[in-house]
């Protein structure tokens, strides 16, 4: 039988339902791999999905673990059922304890998609600390001004009323720059623009060319604003987003009374006077978004702020180097290869014991640096990614318990995250499906296991 508790919160959320899916369905698409995705939610979403959402608390003493062969006879009738064989992985963890309780070629390193983001959130989280923000600056050059990238892919041009996580504004940045320059009697500059915080390539090892021009992601600088699109709200993205982002503030400045033209890319020289500046919500927040709504400009961005803090090129090489040495020092890198922060490259490879393991390290009381890896995770139906997932068949009974990160590629499903069981328990899990023939199978049978784990009390 439930405990009784959960009956109650079970109710509770039945009776929410509509309120959740009006919020977290509000804007729905298609992302560039073909996973759903939603806008970030506003401030008076927030406040509703976190009301409702079932609190990550330590398992209750009082809750019985599962029985490992309970738990194994019903997942692994689940797993046959799918059809997949050896091209479906998984693995269930008990928080608490660390003890693996389910694994069926849980060593076996399979092609993650997003749920690399897990990865690359707790690494970020380890590196920098949950309360660091990414500065954008405008300094004094030799012509004019220059505008400095600091790797803050959600600097927007005007940032909404309701916005969560609220960006640094391009416009806040304009009216301090002119400012300054006003108060020096400059009325006329140049705008150049300096993107030497990130090296190397702009496009990920593996990744298809259509990427950008489907609006997936953009290419990777350490200057850009909207992440890249041509509008705050639109899908398409820009051809050369520093340049852009430059003539932007150019228009901006001119708004605030200072006639200014287009420069060039440069160097800011050291020691250049600060004219303005602006951060980005905090790390805890960015990987809020990144993972809530898989978002892989955010993702790539928090990639290189690990190779910041490791002393390592900010490139796609660079971090994927500083990302497994950050997760080396959690105990966390075995299992782990990845070439991007994103999950877009189907050269990465992790098993399906180094993603639970992780999120059992997440949810220990012992790492709070690494929260918001739980509050980012999706709610299962209500949610991110996971928004128009756990409404029916067998995976409804993980609706508004199941919080899990989702990770899709051609032929590639996978499911990451954690769950009470009907006892109370806290179980972490990861299933991965790779060579899938057909995704709406693989889907329905990923959220199947999980949803089983809400309704076991396997003893």
């Amino acid at each position: 039988m439930p405990r009784p508790e959960r009956v109650v919160a079970m109710l509770t959320l039945a009776l929410l339902n509509v309120f959740l899916v009006a919020a977290a369905l509000a804007v729905v698409k298609l992302t560039p791999d073909r996973s759903l995705a939603v806008r970030p939610p506003t401030v008076a979403d927030r406040t509703i999905l976190t009301a409702a959402a079932p609190a990550l608390s330590p398992t209750s003493a009082n809750a019985p673990a599962p029985s490992s062969g309970s738990l194994t006879s019903r997942l692994d009738g689940l797993m046959e059922q799918a059809g997949m064989g050896a091209n479906l992985s998984g693995t269930v963890i008990d928080v608490s304890t660390g003890r693996a309780l389910y694994a069926s070629n849980a060593e076996k390193p399979a092609v993650p998609a997003s749920t690399t983001k897990l990865v690359t959130s707790t690494a970020v989280l380890a590196a920098v600390g949950p309360g660091h923000r990414l500065t954008t600056k405008v300094v004094k050059g030799g012509g004019g001004v220059i505008l400095v990238g600091g790797g803050d892919p959600t600097l927007t041009r005007a940032p909404g009323k309701n916005a969560y996580p609220r960006p640094a504004s391009l416009t806040d940045l304009a009216k301090q720059t002119a400012a300054s320059l006003k108060a020096a009697g400059t009325r006329s500059v140049r705008v150049d623009w300096d993107v030497s915080l990130f090296q190397g390539k702009q496009m990920g090892p593996g990744w298809k060319p259509n990427y950008v021009g489907e609006g997936d992601v953009s290419t990777v600088w350490a200057l850009e604003v909207d992440e890249g699109r041509v509008a705050p709200t639109s899908h398409v993205r820009v051809q050369n987003p520093p340049r852009i982002a430059a003539d932007a503030f150019r228009s901006l400045l001119r708004k605030q009374g200072i006639s200014a033209t287009l420069g060039s890319q440069t160097t800011a020289p050291r020691g250049a006077r600060q004219l303005g500046a602006v951060q980005s919500p905090p790390v805890s927040a960015l990987v809020e978004q990144l993972l809530t709504n898989s978002d892989n400009d955010v993702a790539e961005a928090m990639a290189r702020q690990v190779a910041l803090a490791r002393h390592r090129p900010a490139s796609f090489a660079g971090g994927a180097a500083a990302v497994h040495e950050a997760l080396a020092g959690l105990g966390l890198a075995n299992g782990v290869a990845t070439v991007d922060g994103s999950g877009l490259s189907p050269r990465n490879r992790i098993t399906p014991n180094a993603l639970a393991r992780l999120l059992v390290t997440a949810a220990s009381p012992g790492h709070p640096e690494l929260a918001s890896v739980m509050s980012g995770m999706p709610i299962g139906g209500f949610s991110g990614t996971l928004a128009g997932r756990y409404h029916a068949g067998s995976s409804a009974a993980g609706l508004g318990l199941v919080r899990g990160k989702t990770g899709t590629l051609n032929g590639v499903n996978t499911l990451a995250g954690v769950v009470y069981d009907a006892d109370g328990r806290l179980l972490a899990f990861a299933f991965m499906a790779n060579h899938v023939a057909n995704p709406s199978a693989a889907l329905a049978a990923l959220d199947g296991l999980a949803g089983s784990l809400a309704t076991c009390g396997c003893r």
